[in-house]
């Protein structure tokens, strides 16, 4: 089913503010910044250019693959050789435009990024009506492995839709058996993430990213707050202690609550599983 205008347009409006977004941060990206500062500067961009972030700037540092942003008062500074991947979601009226990429700080380029770049173009192309899961996964280990590394198989493309920055259908970085076919209409962020390390990651602390999931009846008045902000101001996508504003210590007790009560979604950050380092690309397309 063809995507109707008025989506098209909210997706147009949102790449063409990734576009500049994008070139934007790439400069952002050199050694002694702190990744706060630029996780900040590229939220604040965002906003500049008429769109809202649809999750939190993902600033991952070489074995971390995804899901680290910046906490309050992150002093993590870029070091030289760092692989550093800056994952950003720009929404336009709930229409999301996904897209990522990777710099190796003070280098021109790195192989593990030159080839999550080429196994993302080789998908791209892979990516229409009537094409299979299993075919875009398989020409994307093909690439990776032919280049002497392992893709990580327990990360996916994945589909985009109003509101929901994960969506049907998920398109597995590693070979696989799916025969579902990519519909005519769809909106696909396909990323890929490439290792030097065994190619898995696994769910580790700590968690900086939360997403609205369900009202809960809850004890602390802080607690009340951040599930209204996550429902109302949040537009229900994810969100970040930074963005909320309270003090950290009253912002960690109230989470810890809406967490035991099954309010929110928790989004651990993800490390490669034998400390390889990972690259990533991701572009959106619409089918």
């Amino acid at each position: 089913m063809a995507i109707d205008s008025e989506a098209l347009e909210n997706y147009n409006k949102a790449k063409l503010i990734s576009d500049k977004v994008v070139e934007f941060a790439k400069r952002l990206v050199k050694e002694n910044e702190k990744i706060l500062d630029i996780a900040e500067n590229i939220e604040k961009k965002i906003f500049e250019l008429g769109g809202k972030p649809a999750f939190p700037v993902n600033i991952s540092i070489n074995e971390i693959a995804a899901h680290y942003t910046p906490d309050i008062n992150d002093l993590t500074i870029l070091k030289a050789d760092d692989i550093v991947k800056i994952d950003i979601g720009v929404h336009v009226n709930g229409y999301v435009w996904d897209r990522a990429f990777s710099v190796c700080v003070g280098k021109q380029s790195h192989e593990l990024i030159k080839t999550s770049e080429k196994a993302l173009n080789a998908a791209l192309k892979m990516i229409k009506p009537g094409t299979k899961i299993f075919e875009i996964s398989e020409v994307v280990e093909n690439v990776v492995r032919e280049s002497g590394f392992n893709p990580v198989r327990n990360l996916c493309g994945h589909g985009l839709e109003r509101y929901n920055q994960h969506a049907p259908p998920s398109i597995p970085n590693g070979k696989n058996s799916i025969q579902t076919e990519i519909l005519e209409g769809q909106v696909i962020a396909m990323e890929v993430f490439v290792t030097d390390g065994a190619g898995w990651v696994k769910d580790s602390s700590p968690t900086l990213i939360y997403k609205y999931k369900q009202d809960k009846p809850v004890r602390l008045s802080d607690a009340r707050k951040i599930l209204t902000q996550a429902k109302v101001d949040f537009e229900r996508l994810p969100f970040t202690k930074r963005w909320l504003k309270m003090t950290p210590g009253k912002i960690d007790l109230a989470l810890k609550e809406l967490i035991k009560v099954d309010a929110l979604y928790e989004y651990p950050i993800l490390k490669e599983i034998s400390g390889g380092k990972v690259a990533q690309s991701e572009e959106t397309v619409i089918t």
